[in-house]
């Protein structure tokens, strides 16, 4: 069964009501009952700190002067209010009940605010529902608390780290048992589960923030090794950071939160899994539990169909039926394609090689391992060095490469360039590796063997706009073939930055200028730029509406000085980075992506498509089927010239009737079968059923086989996602 299968039959369409979390035993499993006979001395231990805590800084905001204060909403229009006092709660309850009902999250001067949180001083204020992406993450970690309640009264055990899931609906929670305790989250324990996080969402318990010293946090979860590693590696001596209580539960957390947790209408889990604590193998290993949770029941009955959806579509599954592509315990993480399989890759690559060939990229080919010392000039090894296989080889250190760059600048820099021969766009297939930790691996979604379409281009700082234009519409064209939408972001110079200012902003307004020219909606994300320059975040939609990033357009200053690249200018030219004369300048590099990782693209494609592949990328077109042995000659003279055509087109020469090699060939999900009789031997033609045209099912339509081959040159050269012939 996989993954989101589980999930799926661990929930159901009935919703379940908090009415009925009255405690009960839940069956299976050893000590499956909902909730200790007694609760964990620790509970009562943080209570008591808190409690004190609490008081002072209740007493602290108490004496704090009240002044007035303009609080300046999205529109423009203001409100009046009073420092330490007014919440961000009043004045969506002054705007209209229904807005404050639905309220999950605040704003103060673009910072994420508790709605019940006083304002300090004047402000600007946003007020977020669960529509708004950030609002649904703070609506998750809020959920993840309730989870941790649970966990923590049915387990008695030591929470680690509960977050929102970054790309997808949900939450979860890490934690430890006692020292000595073999017991283990089971599927039997969810009924328990839930019944207490819908009573602490009955209960309507209230998010209380408290700001603690690192002192205090340490006595508070003294209990608990993994708080106390968090507080030693996060809070420096001689600060604060704060904590969240909920019921009983108190946990480290920056926040912000829900005002309480009958905000959260509706709550599920979903699954239990293994993990490492820090993701370390080396470490501790501890329970994870994931949920789900929403403001509205209907909305998690719109989630539960669409996971069922989603269970049918799951790439493994698929990738299973149709014989594309396994893994085995000898190479984790290393897909073994299958013949089949390995027809889609290799279709996938060739399309975007012949787009290099219309765009003006030069394919190039770089070892799989190099010396550390590579990495060490480009970076690489003090930020990247435990995703990194290593390997001695005459008593040094080499590494396969984790990606393509640094090659790419030993290219570059190995010979004199000239500003004449810019834009250099260098094209490389080669094989990556990533040492992803082992519980990270999910099909191929996450894979530590891989390869990527990916380039560089090393250009001039005068034609970054032209080739950020062209990366932009090369991005159109591929994904406009696969049928996705997708979304544009430009994440602008982060508060750490390298280079000069001037340059950095030279740089966005070029990005600016070319996405207003592309014309496609798109908005900043400022602040998020890597720290060696800005870069496009491209996010795409599937057939379910899921969000996924693959493509990539980064700009980087930062490896051209790491490697020295330069080329020769024209004579007395102001250098782009200092303004002073110089015959040498700097590229620009353009990191630059379209499908990422081939392996995830192609599971990305197979739940898209359901299995269902468009003909140009199926690797099953055509099914020959004859009607009886007599047949058998002319249905493999079918087959041959198909093939000769430079088509995947099989014969079904087994003992079946018609009908039921009909049905095996439209499981299979072939796009065209052609059925050949007598008749059609006389005509040299083909009976021709096709998947996308529900009307040649029943009888099929009779072709000339020349003419149906040439109509499948035109189909596959068209890559239409619908495949149909001529009338």
């Amino acid at each position: 069964m996989s993954e989101i299968e589980a999930q799926v039959a661990n929930l159901s369409l009935k919703e379940t009501k908090p009415k009925e979390a009255k405690p009960k035993k839940a069956k299976g499993g050893e000590g499956a009952t909902s909730s200790l006979a007694e609760p964990p001395a620790f509970i009562e231990h943080r209570n008591r700190i808190f409690d004190e805590l609490f008081q002072k800084q209740k007493e602290e905001i108490a004496q704090k002067p009240r002044e007035k204060i303009a609080i300046t909403l999205a529109d423009g229009s203001e409100r009046e209010g009073l420092s330490w006092e007014t919440t961000p709660m009043d004045i969506a309850k002054s705007i209209s009940m229904s807005l404050a009902k639905a309220l999950v999250i605040a704003k103060v001067d673009g910072v994420l605010w508790d709605t019940l949180r006083p304002f300090e001083a004047s402000a600007k204020l946003e007020l977020l529902d669960f529509e708004n992406e950030e609002a649904k993450k703070v609506f998750w970690h809020s959920s993840a608390h309730v989870l941790g309640e649970a966990c923590e009264l049915h387990y008695g055990c030591h929470l680690c780290h509960g977050p929102p899931l970054k790309d997808e609906a949900g939450f979860f929670y890490d934690f430890g048992t006692e020292e000595g305790s073999d017991r283990k989250a089971l599927p039997s324990d969810f009924a328990s589960l839930e019944s207490l996080a819908n009573k602490a969402i009955k209960e309507k318990q209230p998010f209380e923030r408290l700001e603690m010293t690192k002192e205090d946090l340490l006595r508070m979860f003294e209990y608990n090794k993994y708080k106390v590693h968090m507080i030693n590696e996060h809070v420096p001596d001689g600060t604060s950071t704060t904590v969240y209580r909920c019921g009983p539960l108190i946990d480290l957390c920056r926040g912000p939160h829900v005002p309480n947790t009958s905000s959260i209408n509706s709550f599920a889990v979903l699954k239990n899994s293994a993990s490492y604590f820090l993701g370390d193998a080396s470490n501790d290993s501890l329970q994870r539990i994931y949920g789900v949770s929403f403001p509205d029941k209907k909305q998690m009955t719109q989630y539960k169909k669409f996971l069922e959806e989603a269970a049918k579509r799951d790439h493994r599954k698929i990738g299973f039926q149709q014989e594309l592509f396994f893994f085995h315990e000898l190479s984790p993480g290393s897909a073994f394609f299958l013949p089949h399989g390995t027809r889609i890759y290799n279709t996938l690559v060739n399309f975007i090689r012949a787009k290099y060939w219309q765009r003006g990229f030069e394919e190039v080919m770089t070892p799989n391992m190099f010396n550390v010392k590579l990495w060490e000039q480009s970076g690489h090894l003090q930020n990247y060095e435990e995703n990194m296989f290593d390997l001695k080889v005459d008593k040094e250190k080499f590494a396969l490469k984790p990606m393509n760059c640094p090659g790419h600048c030993l290219m570059f820099g190995q010979r004199d360039r000239s500003y004449r021969e810019l834009p250099i766009r260098f094209a490389d297939f080669g094989v990556l590796h990533r040492n992803e930790a082992s519980g990270a691996l999910s099909g191929l979604t996450r894979v530590r063997r891989f390869q990527q379409d990916d380039a560089h281009i090393f250009c001039r700082h005068d034609q970054v706009g032209e080739e950020i234009k062209g990366a932009l519409d090369f991005l159109q064209d591929v994904y406009g073939v696969f049928g996705f939408t997708f979304e544009l972001k430009l994440s602008t110079r982060p508060d750490k930055f390298l280079g000069e200012v001037s340059v950095w902003d030279r740089a966005e307004a070029q990005l600016e200028q070319a996405l207003n020219e592309f014309g496609t909606k798109w908005e900043f994300n400022r602040g998020d730029g890597a720290f060696y320059g800005p870069k496009i975040d491209i996010t795409i939609r599937d057939a379910l509406n899921r969000a996924h990033q693959c493509a990539t357009i980064q700009l980087d200053f930062q490896l051209p000085l790491r490697f020295k690249l330069q080329y020769r200018a024209p004579s007395s030219t102001n250098d782009e980075q200092t303004g002073v004369a110089s015959d040498f300048q700097q590229p620009v590099i353009i990191h630059r992506a379209i499908l990422g990782s081939v392996e995830r693209m192609i599971a990305i494609l197979m739940e898209n498509f359901a299995g269902k592949w468009p003909f140009w990328l199926s690797p099953r077109q055509i099914m020959v089927i004859p009607i009886d042995k007599n047949i058998y000659d002319y249905a493999a003279q079918v087959q041959n010239s198909l093939h000769e055509a430079g088509f995947y087109a099989d014969v079904d020469l087994s003992g079946d009737k018609r009908d039921k090699k009909i049905r095996n060939a439209e499981i299979a999900q072939y796009n065209f079968i052609c059925v050949v009789g007598a008749e059609e031997r006389e005509e040299v033609s083909v009976n021709v059923r096709c998947r996308d045209d529900v009307e040649s099912k029943a009888r099929g339509n009779t072709v000339p086989l020349a003419s149906f081959i040439s109509q499948l040159h035109s189909i596959k050269d068209s890559k239409t996602m619908v495949s149909r012939l001529l009338n």
